[in-house]
This record gives structure tokens, C-alpha cells and sequence, in this order.
């Protein structure tokens, strides 16, 4: 096994195409530990290593739980670790569970935007992963709204407000 040593710098996309090869074989041996049937699609964008399943069943559909999801991508984000001795981001899709949080997530905004409507000062989101914040701070942007992150660890939520 070699490792790299942990440092600030950004991975490459052949660092992060790697991740994703040891994210895949992690996630395909927890499929056949289970017994589920899925294909594996790997990907780099935006700096991050993304892994998705999917499956033309409904045999995926107990993994594609987000409390699950955020757990298995934990997992794989360790098996990652280890292998190569650096953090990873990677982001792991189980049935198309990003898109659906992903439509959560903008009707948690728009319910937000309704507030400041309203006349509310500012509105905030209940506390959620990194990932979904960042998700988050795209949607209010697109809106033309602006956000911040407040909190720590499992109490970090977003504030929107009017620009």
C-alpha cells in the first residue's frame, strides 16, 4: 500500500480518479456482501471524486435512504483514506438519492424564501451535512438571495437573507 503524505493541496484528477476506483471496489464488495445488484458510474467535477449507483430494479432502494447514503459515503470516504492517506470528498449517489435531496433542498429554499417574503429578516434551514450546504448556498445564489453557515458540527445550519 502507498500513501500520501496529507497535505493542503488540491488532488489531482488522476488522484481523484483513483479515489473513485477505491471507492468503487469498496462499494461494489458492500453490494455483494448484500446481495443488491447495481452498477457503478464514477466521475471528477468540481474538485471531488463522485460514485454512483444504479440499478434498473427497486433492489437499491433500502441503500438510497439520505441518512444511509450520508453513512455509506462515510464509509467509502474512510476506505478511501486509508488506501491513499489523504481526506477525501468524494461524493457517493445511491439511486439517484442526490437529485431527490437535491429537490429537497430547493423546496427547503423556496419555503425559506417565502419567509422573507413575508417580511422575516432572515430565514434558517435545519442543520445539515457540508455537502447539502454547499448545495444550498448554490440554490440561494440562484435566487439572488445571499447565505452564511453558522454553528458547529452537527449544529452547522444555513441563514438566508436578502442581498
Amino acid at each position: 500500500m502507498t500513501t500520501t503524505p496529507v497535505t493542503g493541496d488540491a488532488p489531482s484528477d488522476a488522484e481523484l480518479e483513483a479515489e473513485g476506483d477505491i471507492a468503487a471496489d469498496y462499494v461494489e464488495g458492500l453490494l455483494d456482501i448484500a446481495d443488491i445488484d447495481g452498477d457503478l458510474t464514477l466521475d471528477v467535477k468540481q474538485g471531488r471524486a463522485y460514485v454512483s449507483v444504479e440499478s434498473d430494479d427497486e433492489s437499491l432502494s433500502t441503500l438510497a435512504h439520505p441518512d444511509t447514503v450520508q453513512a455509506l459515503q462515510e464509509l467509502t470516504r474512510l476506505a478511501v483514506q486509508a488506501k491513499t492517506g489523504r481526506f477525501s470528498r468524494l461524493i457517493l449517489d445511491v439511486g439517484g438519492s442526490r437529485d431527490a435531496r437535491q429537490r429537497q433542498l430547493e423546496k427547503l429554499v423556496d419555503a425559506a424564501v417565502a419567509r422573507l417574503d413575508e417580511g422575516a429578516s432572515q430565514a434558517s434551514l435545519p442543520a445539515m451535512s457540508s455537502y447539502e450546504r454547499k448545495l444550498v448556498h448554490d440554490i440561494v445564489a440562484d435566487r439572488g438571495l445571499v447565505s452564511e453557515s453558522y454553528g458547529d458540527g452537527a449544529d452547522r445550519h444555513t441563514v438566508i437573507r436578502r442581498a
